[in-house]
C-alpha cells in the first residue's frame, strides 16, 4: 500500500488502485491488500493538485462481500470535507509565501 501512494504522490496511478465503488467520479481510490488471511483497505484522493490525503485506512471485518461498511462511508465522507477545507487554507498560506520576496 506504501508504494502505491508513493506512486500517488508522484502524480500517478498504482495498477492496483481502483475508483471507491458509489464515488464515481470523486477522484477516490482504493487500494486492497491480504495479509495473513486479512484484507486492509486504504482509501485516498487524488482531488487536489500535488496532494494526496489518506482518508481512511482499515482492516475489512466482513468475511463475505465486498461493500465497504456504512460507518466506513461516512467517516470517509466527512474525512473528505475536512481534507477539502484544509486544502483551500494549506493553498491560500502557500500562495501567499510565493508572493513575499526571497530575502537571500
Amino acid at each position: 500500500m506504501g508504494h502505491a501512494l508513493d506512486i500517488a504522490q508522484q502524480g500517478k496511478k498504482h495498477q492496483d488502485a481502483k475508483p471507491l465503488l458509489n464515488f464515481h467520479g470523486s477522484g477516490l481510490l482504493e487500494i486492497s491488500d491480504h495479509y495473513v488471511g486479512d484484507t486492509y483497505r486504504v482509501i485516498y484522493t487524488i482531488n487536489f493538485d500535488g496532494v494526496v490525503y489518506v482518508l481512511h485506512a482499515f482492516k475489512k471485518k466482513a468475511k463475505r462481500g465486498i461493500a465497504t461498511p456504512k460507518q466506513d462511508i461516512s467517516l470517509i465522507k466527512k474525512r473528505l470535507q475536512y481534507a477539502e477545507e484544509h486544502y483551500v487554507e494549506w493553498s491560500k498560506t502557500e500562495s501567499q509565501s510565493s508572493d513575499r520576496p526571497d530575502c537571500n
